[in-house]
Formats: structure tokens, C-alpha cells, sequence
């Protein structure tokens, strides 16, 4: 049956962006796919392809259309705004999930050129959002992929997105400190601050969700693996648990920055997709900002590393571990305890890392084993 809420999607050719669009058109949504393809061309640009050659949208989407009609692709620009204003004003959406910002801390911090272009990409696509969302259909839902990264590494618990700060008898709530430690971080955190403006002023209704590093492969039984999403290891766009399996596959040490005492709260791609879906369904209020944590783990690197080694030998796959120095500047012993029952309370249940899951990843890499370029996954982005 078709839902007649409208959808649109800003980044729908990425790693989150395709999965989630697929998820979608199975649910019958009505949806509006938008993709001007610049992280294919980043990654040919710096020679950092992907593991699989994956099609474009426009091949792909005959294949989808089998499955839901209702379904529209713009090769555009989200940081040109007459270009997106103009597919805005005529689609008119109800929700817009936004996946549409450069999502690499190492390419933010390569040069002065990368840098800009990760500011500039991203606090424009949001800001062009925002505004086209204020000016044509206010009602509209935002729904922006944020960063667990925007919160640094604090001395205190990581409160969902808002902490109450009493001071001098006084007491209010107040968007939770964030230090990122790169650009792209900054970037993230800029867009919060900017979402938040237009929240407070325009009574938009917004959900910004702090995922933290996403891991695993996505697919639907009923479709065939050109539709899989692309899978990257680089050091550029690769996370870091997807890129371990990848190196462990292809017989090279995993390699532990620094200390390896480093924590992060950690997400199954899975989830990426429950999370959001959630989030449509539980729409924020006009002139609210929700907030959620979107993590399911923490683990420190060391820890992250000796799992997956020892999940790989039930294939018979032998690992080794090597610690290099740091090429970021960031504390590797430090405390961390984020919050992140938000979406739990909305009916999320974790898909955790376990064996299974880590040997469905190794599976599907050691599909495609002859295709690892072992010359991009050793880093070369240097904070210092």
C-alpha cells in the first residue's frame, strides 16, 4: 500500500544515504532522492575507491521503481541553493533526512583546500536546508546525521544533546559544550548551532541524531548485491571496525593509533536505519530540537582490535595487532561515559558486535578480496 508521506533525501547515493532510501521504498514512502555524486569524486580524485564498484543511482533506480513507483531522482547540489530550492518548492516534503555533508575527519584535516570544502559543503547544504524548509513548508521535519564527535572527550558524562547548568541560584538547559577534534567535527557542531537558530526563531521542528562510527554491510534479502551500498576502508572514508576487517583479510596488521586506549560509542548500520526510522515516526514538536546519542557500544581501540582478531579465527583468518604513532592530536587516555537510552525508550534494540556480525562483514570482504588496494588503508592525513 503507499504512504503518502513524502521523504526527501539529501546524500542518497552514500553509504547510510542508499540503504536508507532502500529501506524506504520497501516501506513505501513517497521519496525524493537527491546526490550530485561529489564523494565518488573525492574518492577518484585521492585514489580511494571503494572495495566494490557500485552503480550509480540512475542505473539502480529501474530496479527500485519495480518495488515503489513513488520514487524520484535530482542529480543536484545541495549547497547550491536555487537548485535545491527549486526541487523543494515543487516536491514540497515532509521529512527531510539529511546525509548530505562530507563525513570525513582525515579529509577535513588533510589540507587547507579540504578543509574549506568541508565547511563550506556542509554548513551550506544545512543552511540551505533550513532555509528552503522556513520559507516553503515550515512544517516540514529535519532529520541531520550528526556526530558523537561533536562532544570531544569531556571530564563529565555526555548528556544527550542538552545539559541543565546551575549558576549563581540560576538554572537553565543548554545545548551540551562540544570541542570536535577536527574540522569535519566543527562543521557538525556549526550545524547543530544553525539548526538550533532556526528552531528557536522559525519554530521549525528538528531531530539531530550524534551517531558515532558506523560499521557493517546493510542489505535486503530480495535484492541482489548491485545494490548493496558502497563499502569504504580507506584511511580517508573508511571507519574504523569495517577498515580493521578489510586489513585483517588482506593479511595486514590492525593498526592501533597511539596508545589504543581511545573510546567511542559505536553503531551497526543496521541500527542507522532503526534510528531513523524511529525518528519519522516520533516527529519533535514545532520549535523543538531533539537530540539523541546514536550508539549501541562503546569500546576503546585496543579492546575494538583483540575482538575482532579473535572473532576472525573461527575463520581461520590470523591477525596481528600494531600499535603506530598518532597521526591526530586528540587524548588517548581519557574518561567517557555517554548517555544513549533515547532511542532505546522509543523501542530500539541493539544490534551489538558479536562473532555473527563481524563474520558476516569478513564474508562479504572476503567476497571481494582480489579487489583490497592494500596502498590506501595506512594513513596519511597528519593532524601535526
Amino acid at each position: 500500500m503507499k504512504n503518502k508521506m513524502k521523504i526527501m533525501i539529501l546524500g542518497a547515493d552514500g553509504y547510510l544515504g542508499w540503504p536508507m532510501a532502500i529501506d524506504l521504498c520497501f516501506k513505501q514512502y513517497n521519496l525524493i532522492l537527491i546526490d550530485n555524486y561529489i564523494k565518488r569524486k573525492l574518492q577518484k580524485k585521492y585514489k580511494r575507491l571503494p572495495l566494490d564498484n557500485i552503480s550509480k543511482i540512475e542505473s539502480k533506480l529501474k530496479i527500485l521503481k519495480k518495488i515503489n513507483k513513488n520514487i524520484d531522482f535530482y542529480n543536484i547540489d545541495c549547497t547550491n541553493f536555487d537548485a535545491l530550492s527549486k526541487i523543494f518548492k515543487k516536491t514540497k516534503p515532509d521529512a527531510v533526512i539529511h546525509f548530505a555533508e562530507l563525513p570525513s575527519a582525515p579529509y577535513s584535516m588533510f589540507g587547507s583546500n579540504e578543509s574549506w570544502k568541508t565547511l563550506q559543503n556542509n554548513l551550506q547544504s544545512t543552511f540551505n536546508l533550513a532555509w528552503c524548509v522556513k520559507t516553503y513548508n515550515s512544517n516540514c521535519h529535519i532529520i541531520k546525521l550528526g556526530t558523537m564527535g561533536e562532544y570531544g572527550t569531556p571530564n563529565i558524562d555526555i548528556e544527550e544533546g542538552w545539559i541543565d547548568i546551575n549558576h549563581k541560584k540560576r538554572n537553565q538547559k543548554f545545548l551540551y559544550p562540544r570541542q570536535g577534534s577536527s574540522l569535519y567535527h566543527t562543521s557538525k557542531i556549526m550545524d547543530t548551532d544553525l539548526l538550533w537558530f532556526y528552531v528557536r526563531l522559525y519554530n521549525l521542528r528538528v531531530t539531530d541524531l550524534m551517531q558515532g562510527p558506523v560499521y557493517g554491510i546493510n542489505t535486503h534479502n530480495e535484492l541482489d548485491t548491485s545494490l548493496y551500498p558502497m563499502f569504504t576502508y580507506d584511511d580517508m572514508f573508511g571507519t574504523i571496525i569495517n577498515r580493521f576487517i578489510v586489513q585483517a583479510v588482506a593479511g595486514i596488521p590492525l593498526t592501533i593509533y597511539g596508545s589504543g586506549h581511545q573510546i567511542r560509542g559505536y553503531i551497526n548500520i543496521k541500527d542507522t536505519i532503526k534510528c531513523i526510522n524511529l525518528a519519522i515516526k516520533n516527529q519533535p514538536r514545532r520549535g523543538d530540537l531533539k537530540i539523541f546519542n546514536q550508539f549501541t557500544e562503546q569500546f576503546n581501540v585496543k579492546d575494538l582490535a583483540n575482538k575482532i582478531s579473535k572473532s576472525l579465527k573461527l575463520l581461520d583468518i590470523k591477525t596481528k595487532i600494531q600499535k603506530i604513532n598518532n597521526p591526530r592530536i586528540e587524548k588517548e587516555k581519557h574518561y567517557y561515559n555517554a548517555k544513549n537510552s533515547g532511542m532505546k525508550k522509543l523501542g530500539l534494540k541493539p544490534t551489538l558486535l558479536t562473532d555473527k556480525i563481524i563474520i558476516e562483514i569478513a564474508k562479504y570482504v572476503i567476497s571481494n578480496k582480489d579487489k583490497i588496494n592494500k596502498s590506501i588503508i595506512l594513513p596519511r592525513s597528519n593532524w601535526k
